[in-house]
């Protein structure tokens, strides 16, 4: 069904790096083009520091991240958008083109839940660990959900 997956917040600089990274440790059925972009990236910026030692304190090594601006060009028929906020939909949107609003949705919402990805921008590392605590469940259920809608038996067994 999709090719590619575009996590995507503000600036690209924390939670959509991370949750690729999270969905790029998963194993999946078959192999998903998976990146992290931005909303409003006036110039390229590293991972930010707390975001990165939360990743390496879990054994995920970023290094060499940079954000990069979300541009039309990056989304084709078979890429599916997610964002951390509604919030951020109509953004993306006119960013990408309205034409494309099938392919834009809520990470936690595609997978069932109600609550958004808090953004941990400005607050305390620990902040950002609860970041990557909820983003680490909400992934594991987007790759079941993905290898789902690649099993004709509906069953999906993933670990990540």
């Amino acid at each position: 069904m999709w090719d590619k997956v575009i996590f995507v917040c503000s600036s690209g600089t924390a939670r959509a790096p991370m949750a690729a990274a999270l969905l790029q440790e998963c194993s999946l059925k078959r192999d998903i083009q998976v990146e992290a972009r931005g909303l409003v990236v006036l110039f390229q910026e590293p991972l930010n520091q707390k975001v990165s030692a939360v990743m390496i304190s879990n054994g995920i090594n970023m290094e060499g991240y940079m954000s990069k601006q979300l541009v039309a060009a990056d989304v084709d028929e078979h890429t599916l958008v997610l964002v951390m906020e509604a919030k951020d939909i109509p953004k993306t949107l006119a960013i990408i083109g309205q034409e494309r609003l099938s392919q834009v949705e809520v990470l936690t919402t595609l997978v069932g839940e109600e609550l958004e990805i808090m953004d941990p921008y400005g607050a305390p590392l620990p902040s950002y660990g609860l970041c990557f605590e909820s983003l680490s469940k909400t992934i594991k259920k987007l790759a079941a959900k993905l290898n789902e809608w690649d099993d004709s038996d509906g069953s999906a067994h993933v670990s990540c």
